[in-house]
């Protein structure tokens, strides 16, 4: 059956006629590829490296074809490659777009306290503004949670909600709690409506 597939393959014109069948494929040991797909990985010069080092015949072949003509680099085994190169591997990882994160802006750092009405006398209070502190909202939400007894929940971006009127309290408890927090930095909008 492998003869049958062998003379297809000829007939088709997509085998070479100065090879030998079956084919023996070299693969990097760097990148564990054939040699011919090395250029398409994140350190080809790593692979050049390798293959001119262990097959000079093999990689003499194949800079005579398409990655002759890509910048040469020549790194030997102790050094290290260029700075702008490394930057550009950090960026992108084997596997698909690399994650570039993007830099935070620069908002101003204040909390805001707000008392937001619900239903008859009931209030809540809104806290916004603890992220700009790199402030853990899960965690501020639980302590705040377990301190007035209450429910809470981060429902923003960057706002924590607490079932009741702790306007009065809460400035003293921020305070205490994250220190650099300081007075200025937080305001009291009163009572707002959503």
């Amino acid at each position: 059956m492998a003869t049958e597939m062998e003379s297809e393959s000829r007939e088709a014109g997509t085998a070479d006629p100065d090879s030998k069948y079956p084919l023996k494929v070299l693969y990097c040991g760097v990148c564990s590829l054939p040699t011919e797909y090395c250029e398409y990985m994140p350190e080809p010069a790593k692979c050049r490296q390798w293959l001119e080092k262990n097959f000079p015949v093999e990689f003499a072949r194949l800079t005579v074809g398409p990655i002759a003509n890509a910048p040469k680099q020549d790194f030997r085994a102790g050094d290290a490659p260029p700075a702008g190169e490394e930057e550009e591997k950090k960026k992108q990882k084997r596997g698909g777009r690399g994650q570039i994160k993007q830099k935070k802006k620069t908002v101003p750092q204040k909390v805001t306290i707000a008392k937001i009405p619900r239903a008859k006398k009931k209030y809540v209070t809104r806290v916004c503004g603890l992220a700009t502190f790199d402030i853990d909202l899960k965690e501020a939400q639980r302590f705040f949670a377990q301190k007035f007894s209450c429910g809470a929940s981060v429902t923003a971006e960057d706002e924590i909600i607490i079932q009741g009127d702790f306007t009065d309290d809460i400035i003293d408890v921020i305070q205490e709690k994250w220190p650099e927090v300081d007075d200025d930095s937080i305001d009291d909008l009163g009572e707002v409506k959503k």
